[in-house]
């Protein structure tokens, strides 16, 4: 072999093992990034608005789940334009498909959960802003608004009519309004032919159950007694009696005493069932399926008057006369008495 050609393939052979090799890392690099996951677990990724591609990079990259960094690094350059949203990445995601689903905007619903005490407008603008990218303000602005609920038929009174509390999957960056429709589309589909028919054996509306079962949500939460609950003040609407009510007192004062007391009972209110007839203008709360459906199937007694049991167990006595629901609130009242001195 010449010395000139030995040069040549002293020069040459290099260079075409190094342009093979990089051609192979290239080749493996892009299968990877393509067909290989890149994660081990799932990650829950929220894209905010004010978040541009590094920062979404840091924060996935961040994750110990992720297998490679450098994959993500290498499919996803800082200058990309992601859509705001909320994004699962799971451990069949490759590093393509995740570019892909930012770039798309392929969001993975999430879950709004509607449950608990929710008492007023207040702290329904913030269980849904805690759970969605509309914040409580933007929440409580729509339902401030007598044209926002104009739109459902309704005013602030029968605000919580417009909800059967449930877990509902949507979107995490749908408008306040789209919530709103959900949530009315949902409320709507719960009032079935079968369950309207309920309420008119009770002599009720649908928002008149609502009404009643926020005050039975607000007296107890012992499930198994909502529906003899339900039915004292089915009794007691049906013979004209006030309904005295002491959660609807309650929400005379924004919930704040932690004991209704007879100066309590004198305020001003249409919610002060102890001074006006019938039921209050609307729900004082948000009452959960388990109350409405009490409200719905009451149980069948004579009953009209109950107080807390002595035992401190969560349940009640319930009376038909008036001297039967003294002695029974005497022996509440001597138990309550003895259980405070001796905690002292």
């Amino acid at each position: 072999m010449k010395k000139g050609t030995r040069v040549l393939l002293w020069v040459v052979l290099p260079l075409a093992i190094a342009l093979i090799t990089w051609a192979g890392v290239t080749a493996w690099r892009i299968w990877y990034d393509r067909k290989v996951p890149n994660f081990t677990g799932t990650i829950d990724l929220y894209v905010y608005p004010d978040m541009d591609a590094q920062k979404v990079m840091e924060a996935i990259a961040a994750d110990s789940t992720v297998r490679s960094a450098k994959s993500l690094r290498r499919v996803m350059r800082p200058d990309e334009t992601f859509q705001v949203g909320h994004y699962r990445i799971d451990s069949t995601c490759t590093s393509m498909y995740v570019l892909r689903m930012l770039r798309g905007g392929w969001q993975t619903p999430v879950n709004l959960t509607l449950s608990g005490a929710i008492r007023t407008p207040g702290a329904l603008a913030r269980k849904i802003g805690s759970q969605m990218l509309a914040d409580s303000a933007q929440v409580a602005a729509f339902i401030a608004s007598e044209d926002s609920l104009a739109l459902y038929g309704t005013d602030r009174k029968q605000l919580f009519t417009l909800i059967v509390p449930d877990t509902y999957q949507m979107k995490w960056t749908v408008s306040v309004r789209e919530i709103f429709d959900r949530l009315v589309q949902e409320r709507n589909a719960w009032w079935t032919e079968e369950r309207k028919a309920a309420a008119r054996v009770q002599g009720l509306t649908p928002q008149e159950v609502s009404t009643l079962a926020s005050i039975v949500d607000g007296e107890t939460r012992y499930v198994p007694e909502m529906p003899k609950i339900a039915a004292v003040y089915l009794n007691r609407l049906r013979s004209g009696m006030k309904l005295q009510a002491d959660p609807t007192v309650a929400f005379c004062f924004d919930y704040q005493p932690r004991r209704i007391l007879k100066s309590h009972l004198q305020v001003d209110s249409p919610y002060n069932t102890y001074q006006n007839y019938g039921l209050p203008p609307g729900p004082i709360s948000c009452p959960p399926k388990v109350c409405l459906e009490a409200v719905l199937h009451p149980d069948a007694h004579n009953y009209i008057f109950f107080c807390a049991d002595p035992s401190f167990n969560g349940s009640h006595r319930f009376a038909v006369s008036y001297s039967e629901h003294l002695a029974n609130a005497r022996a509440f009242q001597k138990a309550l008495t003895e259980r405070q001195r001796g905690s002292n």
